[in-house]
């Protein structure tokens, strides 16, 4: 399996739709993996007994899209439920990109609590990356990926509200440090 290239600082993969990579790989999964090792556990002893398998996909969740990583690989090493997980978040890459957009916020509703999680993890992460390291982008084009985020974590089936609300707190972020007019968006071009 590819590891290598799902850990390398110097990944330019993995940020929110293409954008360049000024947070490491690893913190974009490291903020991944906590989010969803630390929902709804009160004894952080008790993380990796009650979640070793979404933790686990979160940190694969993009490894089949950026570093030509099988299902049958990730079954291999992980298991049929990891490799359940990733499979549920992993966009169809012979799609355009519009229609992934699409079948993400059309899927959303009908995600599994697991992917449902990793999923809100995802985008609080990368609206979080496009707020405190942004991507060379227009104010419009940011905009509109923190909105269809917005909308795809909206859209999916009850988390944890622990991980909603940091959702929430990354918008607030994002809507504080946007430039004038930039926060307000508008809905992406499904």
């Amino acid at each position: 399996m590819a590891t290598a290239a799902v850990a390398s600082p110097s990944s330019t993969t993995n940020s929110p739709a293409g954008a360049p990579e000024a947070r490491t790989y690893e913190t974009t999964l490291g903020d991944l993996a906590g989010t969803v090792a630390r929902e709804g556990v009160a004894n952080p002893a008790i993380i990796l007994i009650r979640r070793p398998k979404a933790i686990a996909a979160a940190l694969l969740h993009d490894t089949v899209e950026d570093a030509g990583v099988t299902f049958d690989e990730i079954e291999r090493r992980f298991g049929p439920q990891v490799a359940a997980i990733v499979r549920e978040l992993t966009d169809d890459m012979s799609l355009p990109k519009a229609a992934r957009k699409r079948h993400q916020l059309l899927g959303a509703p009908s995600r599994s609590h697991r992917a449902a999680l990793i999923k809100v993890a995802d985008k609080t992460s990368n609206v979080r990356s496009i707020t405190l390291c942004p991507p060379d982008w227009c104010a419009s084009r940011k905009a509109a990926y923190v909105d269809w985020a917005r909308q795809v974590v909206h859209a999916l089936p009850s988390v944890e509200r622990d991980a909603r609300d940091e959702f929430e707190v990354a918008l607030d972020l994002y809507r504080t440090h946007a430039e004038p007019g930039e926060a307000r968006g508008g809905l992406y071009a499904l």
